[in-house]
């Protein structure tokens, strides 16, 4: 698989992680910053890294699932690994800009 084919493909997955939202927040998870790594391996594998605005978020299993189907959904990835990680702690340092300004922070 070429660079720009992995490329497209990370496009793509950002674009239906904009589409997982948690229910407890106006905005999705990309722009809140709860994807810290998203890697297209030249097979198609791809490895997520992900985080929850808390450790006990009570929506976690429904995120979880709903991230895990939507990557698998798309076009060109074969399979994925999605890892919870809690480090570094997430903070509302990581809502980007849209976020900041959809939830009243700017």
């Amino acid at each position: 698989m070429t660079q720009e084919e992995k490329t497209k493909i990370e496009s793509r997955i950002v674009d239906v992680l904009k589409t997982v939202y948690d229910p407890e927040i106006p905005v999705n998870i990309y722009d809140l910053g709860l994807i810290y790594k998203v890697d297209v391996k030249d097979d198609g594998k791809v490895d997520v890294d992900m985080t929850f605005t808390a450790p006990s978020c009570p929506a976690s299993d429904f995120l979880y699932q709903d991230v895990c189907q939507k990557i698998n959904s798309v076009e060109g990835v074969t399979s994925s690994h999605v890892q919870i990680v809690y480090e570094p702690v997430w903070t509302y340092d990581m809502l980007s800009e849209e976020a900041r300004v959809e939830l009243g922070f700017e």
